[in-house]
């Protein structure tokens, strides 16, 4: 019989500490190869982890609520009968301990399994310290594919430090690099501005020198990618073909069913199998409300969205009248533009949050004469640190104080609706304008900050957002959100609820004013403020209260600037 494998956790990108929200298996269970053994959650979605080939659970190393990183053991499964032959090599694509491995722990019991592994790998790999020339590919980017190259940071013949980025990609909404792996010299650049790649694609060769093989060496030398994500698949009867699996075709009573946001379906809270079985009957999981653990979407949660659907009754908006067709060249000319990215992503994000959420807002005004001032007098010494004093940074230390005093606008509501998430840390985010559309950048621990620090990061961000550099994590865990158009106009507006969020804080332009102090009329400095809530979590009088102590707070603007 063969020795017990250790099924890892493969390559999930770069998340660390990933909890594990489900066990879907016990030992002594028959498992068939590829069927699922654990689900983690990670920011933006939900992932199986996979057994490597069939065979029995002979014990489980984790349990519902552990963390995980890249290489954790997990699961030692026992090799069917007949797949003996086959369970080095499966062991070595899951990351698991070989027999050289054994041999090596042996020779030094003092190393832990991961060092066992890793030395034995780099025995075959290539001897410590050897220069040669490895193959950098595109590393995993989740769910995306043909993902446009943006900028090409290096040219043959140069040398480089280890993580110096050698090109750039555009992703989703934000901006990222992908880095050399070792320092060394270019000595192929394979990608050019405006080519498209993927996971596993070469982009650029590298003469370095090399200790030991890294994971991304291993696909090189193993001819391209070595992992394949479940979801692309693997059951019985469904065709393995390169990107994502194409959707079966759909019969004519479907034709009711909305468009899939590709982007949505990505980042929904489902499994592999689930995400296959949604795409074999054109649902599309980013409308789909999940009733699992922590509202992951089930089959049965599937199923019902379809069928909701298909009887007309859609809850998220498919149900609505459709706007009419219209051919408007029949009535002059006209101009197709295609959106940009960033519009195509946050469209279905905001028509989603619209149409989910019942939205008010709240109007009101703030008096800000003695904040501009106190502004005003902070300009030299902002400047002097290098960065510029608006009063955006001053209105999001105060939304800090209304947070503190009215807890409720600092959650988010539970995916089963009867639960209100309230959160104990302020992470802000701020409405960043840009060439090609909105984005969000997500200033974090406001209230730990000073006015400087808040100052000096809003326009590092929003330098970082018109350039089209941000990092996907600088867009990530917004509690709030400020929406100022000040330097624009305008007298008052209606944003929409950055969802998961429960409020939004609009802020328009400030004019001068005459104010009533119970005497006579005196100029003051006004600040219109509009407060959007989703209004199942949120009451006006709630909201009212909310817009008049922030206006109070940045009245007096006490608190502000220590």
């Amino acid at each position: 019989m063969a020795d017990n494998i250790q099924v890892k956790v493969p390559d999930i990108g770069d998340f660390d500490e990933v909890e594990v929200i489900d066990v879907l298996v016990s030992v002594g269970d028959q498992v068939e190869a590829e069927q699922g053994l654990i689900t983690l959650e990670t920011d933006k979605a939900a992932m199986d982890v996979p057994a490597p080939q069939p065979g029995k659970i002979a014990g489980l190393q984790v349990a519902t609520g552990d963390k995980v990183s890249e290489g954790t053991v997990i699961a030692l499964l026992e090799p069917a009968a007949g797949d003996e032959d086959d369970a080095s090599e499966e062991e070595e694509a899951s990351g698991a301990e070989t027999t050289e491995a054994g041999e090596t722990e042996a020779a030094h019991p003092e190393s832990t399994d991961a060092e066992s592994t890793e030395a034995s790998e780099s025995s075959d790999a290539a001897p410590a310290g050897e220069t040669r020339e490895i193959e950098v590919k595109v590393p995993d980017i989740g769910d995306f594919d043909a993902v446009e190259v943006i900028e090409v940071l290096v040219s043959e013949g140069e040398e480089v430090e280890a993580e110096q980025g050698l090109i750039t990609l555009e992703s989703d909404k934000a901006a990222m690099d992908v880095p050399a792996p070792h320092a060394g010299k270019v000595t192929g650049v394979k990608t050019r501005t405006g080519d498209k790649v993927s996971e596993g694609d070469v982009v650029a060769t590298l003469l370095a020198q090399v200790a030991d093989e890294t994971p991304d060496e291993k696909k090189t030398t193993g001819g391209g990618k070595s992992e394949k994500s479940p979801e692309k698949g693997s059951d019985k009867g469904t065709e393995k073909s390169s990107g994502r699996p194409a959707p079966s075709p759909r019969p004519a009573d479907r034709g009711e069913l909305p468009a899939i946001d590709e982007s949505g379906f990505a980042r929904a809270h489902a499994t592999p199998a689930v995400r296959r079985f949604a795409r074999e009957l054109g649902a599309d999981l980013a409308r789909i409300r999940g009733s699992g653990y922590k509202g992951r979407i089930t089959r049965d949660d599937v199923k019902q969205w379809v069928k909701t659907q298909l009887r007309g009754g859609g809850g998220s908006g498919a149900g609505l009248p459709q706007v009419p067709e219209i051919d408007h060249s029949r009535f002059g000319e006209i101009e197709r533009v295609a959106l940009s990215r960033i519009k195509k992503i946050s469209g279905p994000r905001l028509q989603a949050s619209w149409v989910n959420a019942p939205h008010v807002t709240q109007h009101d005004e703030a008096d800000i004469t003695r904040m501009d001032a106190v502004r005003k007098a902070l300009k030299s010494d902002a400047e002097a640190l290098g960065t510029k004093m608006t009063p955006l940074a001053f209105i999001m230390k105060a939304c800090v104080h209304a947070l503190k005093e009215f807890p409720d606008f600092n959650a988010s509501l539970d995916p089963d609706g009867e639960h209100l998430i309230l959160k104990k840390y302020f992470h802000l985010g701020f409405a960043a304008d840009t060439p090609h559309g909105l984005v969000v950048p997500v200033i974090r621990d406001v209230d730990q900050k000073n006015v400087f620090d808040v100052a000096r990061e809003l326009g590092e961000l929003a330098g970082k957002a018109r350039e089209g550099k941000l990092q996907q994590k600088e867009m990530q865990g917004a509690c709030f959100t400020v929406s100022s158009l000040g330097g624009i106009g305008g007298t008052a507006f209606t944003p929409i609820v950055n969802a998961p969020e429960v409020a939004i804080l609009g802020v328009s332009k400030a004019a001068m004013k005459p104010v009533w102090n119970g005497q006579d009329f005196e100029p003051r400095l006004m600040l219109p403020l509009s407060l959007s809530y989703d209004h199942r979590v949120i009451d006006g009088a709630a909201a009212a209260r909310f817009t008049g102590y922030l206006a109070e707070v940045l009245r007096e603007c006490r608190n502000l600037v220590m």
